[in-house]
């Protein structure tokens, strides 16, 4: 546990630096919470945010207003993700249904939250006490191989697309899937020249390393990881190569360092793995979120989860800087995406405890305040200058 003068610190600078979180599935608990029997979203969410009150705390999810204001964010990527399982027209109104349920709940909060759309949009939604929303489309299916539909996107307020999700689209391979593609198709390259054009930050969470060394080496602006830790403190599929974060200099990009138990802690990885042998083994897809959620429920063969703590996210978080420097990290706890969060992070309140562990540390204010936002800032304003929109 942080000092309490680290703590006090820590409050004191997220009163003043805006806290950028990179990834946040909300949108899609939302969703979750509201089904009928045949597991479909109830019509009326997405027509009346109302029907969970953000006001109060939600002891159902990661996420609310009330510690979203104690946790100190101050701009929060809220993502639209959309399952490999839907594919085609599908996935995209499902992207869509969750862009318009984010801007829905910033008109109905709009003393707490509002759009934004740009760099200073979101400085001036903090400076004003409110939480910078933006959007962050995760999976490359959703836009149904149509560079129609990511310009649409764009115009709807999407600042970032995740290029594939779990499974590889047509045009890009997945870190969790058989290769494919090799990395990038030409068509791949190309949503990746226009994702600079129109100015959508390119996002290489969950995509394979080929996929990431071919994106870097088309993209004009800064990529950014939303939500992936560090291979080697971590050795997980999701995770970036050191020979990746090292490139993120010249690039100028940044990675958000996650929170996701099995991507921040060793022993909880090799469990994992363990639960990925028997879900293989009983036919059962290990990246499906919904059923290895089920199947983990009853399964005792790995034993009981190990613990994972802040201090193994301190640790991504160190390594990270050291490998890519200062100006290249962030942070993007995909909350209310996973079932379970380390000790000490269990929710969106929990972001002062993190700095107050890196103050005990010796990080300074300025180091401090470049994890928090300040680098993210600058990179969605470098995607600006590169745009030609």
């Amino acid at each position: 546990m942080a000092s309490t003068s680290a703590q006090d610190t820590a409050r004191s600078l997220l009163d003043r630096v805006q806290l950028v979180d990179g990834h946040n599935d909300l949108p899609w608990a939302l969703r979750q919470l509201f089904v009928d029997d045949g597991g479909n979203p109830a019509a009326a969410l997405w027509t009346d945010s109302a029907t969970v009150d953000l006001t109060v705390e939600q002891p159902r999810l990661h996420t609310d207003l009330v510690r979203l204001r104690r946790g100190g964010v101050g701009l929060q990527f809220w993502s639209v993700w959309v399952p490999c399982q839907l594919a085609g027209a599908p996935a995209v109104t499902a992207v869509l249904e969750q862009i318009e349920l984010v801007h829905a709940l910033a008109a109905r909060y709009p003393d707490h939250l509002t759009m934004a759309n740009t760099a200073d949009e979101a400085e001036a939604a903090f400076a004003s006490g409110r939480i910078a929303s933006l959007l962050g489309a995760e999976g490359g299916h959703c836009i149904d191989e149509s560079l129609g539909v990511l310009r649409a996107l764009r115009r709807l307020g999407v600042n970032y697309l995740t290029l594939t999700h779990n499974q590889n689209t047509p045009w890009a391979d997945s870190a969790t899937d058989e290769p494919v593609a090799g990395g990038l198709t030409d068509f791949g390259r190309e949503v990746v020249r226009e994702m600079n054009r129109i100015g959508m930050l390119v996002d290489l969470s969950h995509v394979a390393e080929s996929t990431m060394k071919d994106a870097l080496a088309v993209t004009e602006a800064p990529v950014v990881f939303s939500h992936s830790s560090c291979r080697a403190v971590a050795d997980n599929p999701r995770n970036v190569p050191d020979d990746v974060l090292s490139q993120l200099a010249a690039n100028g990009g940044v990675c958000m360092v996650t929170f996701v138990p099995r991507f921040v802690s060793p022993a909880y990885a090799a469990w994992d793995d363990e639960l990925h042998s028997a879900m293989d083994a009983a036919g059962q897809d290990h990246w499906d979120l919904d059923a290895r959620t089920k199947f983990e429920a009853t399964w005792q063969g790995g034993g009981p989860r190990p613990e994972v703590t802040i201090a193994d996210v301190v640790a991504h978080v160190e390594h990270a800087r050291e490998v890519a420097g200062i100006d290249h990290i962030g942070l993007g706890g995909d909350y209310d995406g996973v079932p379970a969060l380390p000790a000490g992070l269990e929710d969106v309140s929990h972001y002062p405890d993190l700095f107050a562990e890196l103050i005990d540390r010796g990080w300074s204010e300025d180091d401090l305040a470049k994890l928090a936002g300040r680098n993210t800032l600058r990179v969605l304003r470098a995607a600006e200058d590169v745009s030609t929109w």
